[in-house]
């Protein structure tokens, strides 16, 4: 009798975070690499759209990373298997927040979210031949009001980049969170319950 292999899926995600979410709960997979700035892959691109919300933003990046990756391994001949995309973005008073783009930009959204509670949103997608679905997680987060020290000493741990709204919240930056509400890995970047509960309707056991 030939042994069977355990389902695999593709990650469509650069993020490390989202590689040890996975492997924290036994998922099997391989990661599909897209280009980044300043030469990214158009269909995949996380621009907003005019007057975008932040629900419709991220679900929207997060669904157009699984289909851009299911075109990839068609392309490829890679062998089929279920491709499974997240993105994750802040709002803050109704503006999307993403990845600062330099330490300017790192100090400013660092100036917005000290003393203030902002909204942490993770979409997650998987995707499978001609089906796709997705789930939302939106959790709050209350920082403390951040010094001058605080903000350049984290700028200069070089933390921030390429994290949405420059922090990470398993790293040091837990020590400017007051109180949180909603799912500690949805603001990692890939809320675990709603990626199992999408695996297991594929049929990928967690």
């Amino acid at each position: 009798m030939i042994p069977t292999l355990p389902p695999r899926i593709y990650l469509a995600s650069r993020s490390p975070r989202r590689r040890e979410l996975l492997h924290q709960i036994g998922v099997d997979f391989d990661t599909l690499m897209f280009r980044v700035p300043p030469r990214e892959d158009d269909d995949v691109s996380e621009a907003t759209l005019p007057a975008e919300d932040a629900e419709t933003y991220v679900v929207r990046v997060a669904c157009a990373k699984a289909d851009g990756a299911l075109r990839r391994i068609g392309w490829r001949k890679m062998r089929p298997q279920p491709i499974l995309s997240a993105d994750t973005t802040l709002e803050l008073d109704g503006e999307i927040i993403g990845k600062p783009d330099n330490e300017h930009h790192a100090d400013e959204i660092l100036r917005k979210l000290s003393g203030r509670t902002h909204r942490v949103l993770t979409a997650v997608a998987i995707a499978a031949e001609s089906r796709m679905e997705h789930r939302l997680n939106i959790s709050t987060v209350r920082f403390r009001e951040l010094s001058e020290d605080d903000i350049q000493r984290y700028i200069a741990s070089g933390e921030p980049f390429d994290k949405a709204g420059a922090y990470g919240i398993q790293g040091h930056a837990a020590a400017f969170i007051a109180e949180i509400q909603g799912s500690y890995t949805g603001i990692m970047g890939l809320p675990l319950f709603e990626t199992a509960e999408l695996l297991g309707r594929f049929g990928i056991k967690v």
